[in-house]
């Protein structure tokens, strides 16, 4: 009704306060002086198309879990990371083992193919070598001092030194240029020939410095070939007053020494194939240092066993080889 006055409002009893004979059914807020306790913040109810979307994205994860397993992780301590490793260490013995087993015969057949390769290569070099020992024309002593007349035995030592390192030089710097483009199919047998030409000079020089020294090794054309060959294999004079010394036999000893000192000078002469004209100066430069350094070795020992010439009987001339190398047509014969 209009202008009537509004009934009057009833005081709203709180529940569960004395003289209240109603149980606490819950309020709208805490009582006076009293809080509530936390509760956690429930999250609504999942609808069906957010069930729908859950079930696509697959379970959610645990907060729960989440924040326990480092927990439970760092209790476990070694304990647990002891037995992954056991575990990685089991499977990989389980499955590297016999795959490395199946392996290794492989690997032991290529080795043993490539080493019986280079054993070849290089038994068929020193057949080269000591084939071509005995063609090697030599300068006696009454031919050197011819060439030098007027000088004495060290004046002449020093010219063939000289000329055998000018021509083992000009062998490294021959086959440097050969090398300037790389042909890795060329290489072996370019290393072979420049090894062979080197051989023939610095087998020329020890003879002809045994020549010198009055220290020529008795015997025919192809022992002393053979003698001289093992001086350059074993980098040292030969002492003719000690048969022990002048090995005339070219046994298994003597080529085995034969093919080390070639496997040595292969690796050494490997920077001469060094291409764009690099392995020219350095075949060069290195050549004539092996040789000196070689007909060093060979003249300190023959210097100590000198024979002076006064004292030397009337040695015979040498006898020339029937199919001698070319001079200065060495590098090109043997690289063929």
């Amino acid at each position: 009704m209009a202008g009537a006055k509004p009934p009057r409002k009833r005081p709203f009893r709180r529940k569960g306060a004395p003289g209240s004979t109603e149980a606490p059914q819950g309020g709208t807020g805490p009582a006076e002086g009293v809080e509530d306790p936390a509760e956690p913040v429930r999250l609504p109810a999942a609808s069906a198309a957010d069930g729908a979307r859950d079930a696509e994205r697959g379970h959610q994860a645990s907060l729960e879990a989440a924040v326990t397993a480092p927990d439970t992780e760092h209790k476990a301590g070694p304990a647990a990371g002891a037995r992954r490793l056991d575990a990685l260490r089991k499977g990989a013995l389980d499955k590297g083992v016999p795959a490395l087993r199946k392996s290794v015969p492989v690997l032991k057949k290529g080795v043993r193919k490539g080493g019986e390769g280079v054993k070849a290569s290089l038994g068929h070099l020193a057949d080269r070598i000591i084939e071509v020992a005995p063609r090697v024309p030599v300068r006696d002593l009454a031919t050197l001092r011819a060439h030098f007349p007027g000088l004495g035995p060290e004046q002449i030592a020093d010219k063939p030194i000289a000329g055998a390192a000018n021509g083992t030089s000009t062998v490294g710097a021959g086959i440097g240029a050969a090398a300037m483009l790389p042909v890795p199919p060329a290489m072996p047998a370019e290393l072979a020939a420049e090894i062979t030409g080197v051989a023939a000079i610095e087998l020329k020089l020890i003879a002809e410095l045994h020549e010198v020294y009055g220290m020529r090794p008795p015997g025919t054309l192809k022992e002393r070939s053979t003698a001289y060959l093992t001086s350059w294999t074993e980098e040292r004079g030969i002492d003719v007053t000690k048969p022990t010394s002048l090995n005339f036999a070219l046994g298994g000893q003597m080529k085995r020494e034969l093919r080390q000192q070639i496997m040595k000078r292969m690796v050494r002469n490997l920077p001469n194939l060094t291409p764009f004209m690099v392995g020219a100066a350095v075949g060069a430069v290195m050549n004539r240092r092996d040789t000196k350094k070689l007909a060093g070795h060979i003249r300190k020992d023959l210097r100590e066993r000198q024979v002076p010439w006064d004292a030397l009987p009337e040695l015979p001339a040498l006898e020339q080889p029937d199919n001698p190398l070319p001079q200065g047509k060495t590098p090109r014969e043997l690289g063929r």
